[in-house]
């Protein structure tokens, strides 16, 4: 969330400190890591930039993991986590359906349907929907088509 912008440009430098990390320790960085260096980045320049973070991943130590890093700097693990512009419209559909415990495919659905819900009321998100399912085995991606997308109101 935030600035476009300034998003991508602090992943652009945690993706080259991560880089540089990895070299250092000969392995894949932890998933933590990768979203303490946002933190670090998102509240060392909280007054020049806005930018709020969702960062995912998995890794042999803690296994699938999901960080939220808001705008100001602040970190907090969570099991789930929705941002962006279009946030505001899902957070209680997304509490109301996630569930520990939900299959690969089921959380990939409650995604596409939450993605669509916030494409249809904020005028800032739409298009396709692209997913990535981030496990031991790598990342799986999918794209939904704007006419593949879930439906939900008659307007």
């Amino acid at each position: 969330s935030g600035s476009a912008a300034d998003t991508q440009a602090i992943a652009d430098v945690v993706a080259y400190q991560l880089g540089f990390h990895s070299i250092e320790l000969d392995e894949p960085p932890l998933v933590e890591t990768a979203a303490n260096l946002f933190k670090d980045s998102c509240y060392r320049y909280r007054e020049e930039l806005t930018a709020g973070i969702l960062v995912a991943g998995w890794d042999r130590r803690r296994g699938g993991q999901v960080y939220s890093v808001p705008i100001g700097g602040m970190m907090a693990r969570q099991p789930v986590a929705v941002g962006g512009s279009g946030s505001s419209y899902i957070y209680g559909f997304v509490d109301s359906n996630y569930k520990p415990g939900l299959s690969k495919e089921q959380c990939l659905e409650l995604a596409a349907a939450a993605l669509s819900l916030a494409m249809e009321r904020d005028g800032s998100s739409g298009g396709v929907i692209r997913l990535a399912s981030i496990s031991e085995e790598g990342v799986e991606r999918r794209v939904i088509l704007g006419n593949q997308l879930p439906k939900f109101s008659t307007h």
